[in-house]
């Protein structure tokens, strides 16, 4: 099938071509608006602090490189299973399965930034904050390191970040568009009806040499 013959297609199937699409992105619409709870995202930023570092100007450049692993293990201690059940337990929660903790460090810095995000945005910032008092502590018990300093405490997020409900609606619409293209081809591939004098010698192998008109009057 070319692409012109599927675009006749598709004139010739338009209203489900529109309409399929609409649907999709309408349901999808009420669903993310009237059932999916706002989501905030509360974030701090630390510093790490690693023993026996330097400042000067001479010895910044290779600190930086030789704690720069050691950073990186404090970003994954963030989210671990002891930091996180001590924050939880210092908070009275069960756990923080209702929250989402992600962490990103620059790969030329010491600084480590830590988002937790959940639908309630006072929980969000509290949190953050928790695992951010509790790491330090830690860190120091199972690495080389000092201290990890809180640069930024986490304040609770008056704006939602999520859910991108647009981006919801408009991957609705274009999976509507597919489903919609899907179902006309599919319904011309299996519709077996010869439509064209063309189709027919394709069908036949042999040329058409004759038409008989059809006609709707009665002979008396």
């Amino acid at each position: 099938m070319t692409l012109l013959e599927l675009i006749e297609l598709l004139k010739k199937r338009l209203g489900l071509v529109i309409a399929l699409p609409l649907i999709f992105a309408l349901a999808m619409g009420a669903y993310s608006f009237l059932l999916m709870k706002n989501t905030y995202t509360a974030s701090t930023s630390m510093y790490v602090l690693v023993k026996g570092g330097s400042e000067s100007s001479s010895t910044l450049a290779s600190d930086l490189s030789a704690s720069q692993m050691v950073t990186n293990d404090v970003a994954n201690l963030l989210s671990s299973d002891r930091v996180t059940n001590e924050a939880a337990g210092e908070l009275g929660l069960s756990s923080l399965k209702d929250y989402k903790v992600s962490v990103t460090s620059e790969t030329t810095s010491r600084v480590v930034t830590l988002e937790v995000t959940s639908t309630d945005a006072d929980g969000a910032a509290r949190v953050a904050n928790s695992i951010a008092d509790n790491v330090s502590a830690i860190a120091q018990q199972v690495m080389n390191i000092q201290s990890v300093n809180v640069i930024d405490q986490a304040q609770t997020p008056t704006q939602p970040s999520g859910p991108n409900r647009v981006l919801y609606v408009a991957v609705a619409f274009l999976a509507g568009l597919f489903v919609a293209v899907a179902l006309v081809v599919l319904a011309d591939m299996l519709n077996t009806k010869i439509r064209s004098q063309e189709e027919l010698e394709e069908l036949l192998g042999v040329p058409v040499i004759g038409r008989i008109p059809v006609s709707s009057g009665r002979r008396n």
